[in-house]
């Protein structure tokens, strides 16, 4: 029965028109306040797929990592039975170790990094490659794989060049400080192409075969730097990263995708959620706005109080009459934001409405992407907003005193 009387003091016109247009001004900042919130949200969610997208093409989805130091320990039965683990889609045994690439005069310090040929199975580098070929060759006749930024940096074009290009890198169990060249591994590599997926990788990254590897690192048998794995279900990421970590004991540790970029996930998130407390208050202004209107609302509903409670109205009838006329008022301004949230999302998604500046960017428009959570977070702090700023005039109408005339 309330929502009736506020649909209708909504709808009625008043005394005096300031009341009005207070009303209406607080409906527009709220609706302003909600699509602001909802593309701001949208185009975070946008940068943060995209960015995830490129992670994703050099982390696979389950890694094993010594739990210390560099080596990973690995037995011929341990390697067969991940490989067969249910929900294990393939593995990829890795060799890798801090390198100096060297190319006449020019030099780079890199992660080297040694894969076998099921590399291709578990993560995306091989799709990003943007000259040459993706081949790490063999242990006697290794081939390299270069990061875009690193192939500038050494002055290299890797689909051209037949010279080879000098790597050293350190031996295990060698130091002897008196001779620290004498710690050093030394070898030969042709290159056979490079890839481009995000600076963090193209400057810092180079891929090899991991026969070469171990050889020159001096690694055993049974040893490596790490373990990738890709799985034939997400869904099932906790349960086989539980098991795998059952089967491989205390020395190993298994990570997911969150784990091996911990603190990149935990930024975004964090940035997500000062981005929606600074743009609440825009919502938390426009309350000001309300409050205003719903004051004005009680004077001017003043004769009516009096007639509901002349009728038996009880205060808390009266109060839930003037919380749902601002809540009515927050929901309005929320429906009207989240049409025009939708609606610029249509423009951007089709027509590109807002471009990013520049050719050196990977996309030539900003992201945007639709979470459902969004919208109901959004909602939900409107409608808080909303029940918050219409509190204190509801309580207000509700007090005021009966008074019976002749």
């Amino acid at each position: 029965m309330y929502f009736n009387f506020a649909w209708r003091y909504f709808k009625a016109k008043k005394s005096t028109n300031a009341i009005n247009i207070i009303s209406w001004v607080s409906v527009t900042a709220i609706m302003i306040g909600t699509a602001s919130l909802i593309i701001i949200l949208s185009a975070f969610n946008g940068f943060e797929s995209l960015v995830k997208s490129l992670y994703s093409s050099f982390y696979t989805d389950l890694r094993v990592m010594p739990a210390k130091g560099k080596i990973l320990t690995i037995t011929p039965e341990q390697a067969q039975k991940i490989g067969k683990f249910p929900g294990v889609k393939a593995v990829s045994f890795i060799a890798e170790e801090k390198a100096l690439l060297q190319n006449g005069d020019y030099q780079a310090i890199v992660f080297i990094k040694g894969v076998d040929s099921n590399y291709a199975a578990v993560a995306g580098v091989p799709e990003k490659i943007i000259r040459g070929t993706f081949s790490v060759g063999t242990a006697d006749e290794p081939r390299l794989v270069l990061g875009a930024g690193i192939e500038n940096a050494i002055g290299v074009l890797s689909d051209r060049s037949i010279l080879p290009i000098s790597v050293y890198l350190p031996r295990k169990g060698a130091t002897n400080l008196g001779n620290p060249l004498e710690s050093l591994s030394q070898g030969e590599i042709i290159p056979a192409g490079s890839f481009a997926i995000q600076s963090e990788f193209d400057n810092k990254y180079v891929i090899t075969n991991i026969d070469f590897m171990r050889r020159y690192l001096n690694y055993g048998e049974d040893e490596y730097s790490s373990i990738e794995i890709a799985l034939t279900d997400l869904r099932e990421e906790k349960k086989v990263k539980e098991g795998l970590q059952q089967l491989l004991g205390g020395a190993s540790l298994v990570q997911n995708k969150y784990e091996q970029n911990k603190s990149l996930y935990s930024t975004i998130q964090l940035e997500k959620w000062a981005i929606y407390a600074i743009f609440s208050l825009i919502l938390l202004v426009a309350a000001f706005n309300m409050i205003g209107a719903l004051s004005m609302l009680v004077l001017e509903k003043k004769k009516d109080i009096q007639v509901l409670q002349a009728m038996g109205a009880e205060q808390g009838l009266i109060r839930k009459i003037f919380m749902s006329e601002g809540l009515l008022l927050a929901m309005i301004g929320a429906g009207g934001g989240i049409l025009v949230a939708l609606f610029l999302y249509y423009l951007q998604v089709n027509y590109k409405l807002v471009p990013i500046q520049g050719e050196s960017f990977l996309i030539d428009h900003y992201p945007v992407k639709l979470v459902i959570w969004d919208f109901l977070l959004v909602i939900a702090t409107v409608f808080l907003i909303g029940l918050l700023a219409s509190w204190f005039p509801a309580m207000r109408a509700a007090k005021q005193p009966f008074e019976l005339r002749n």
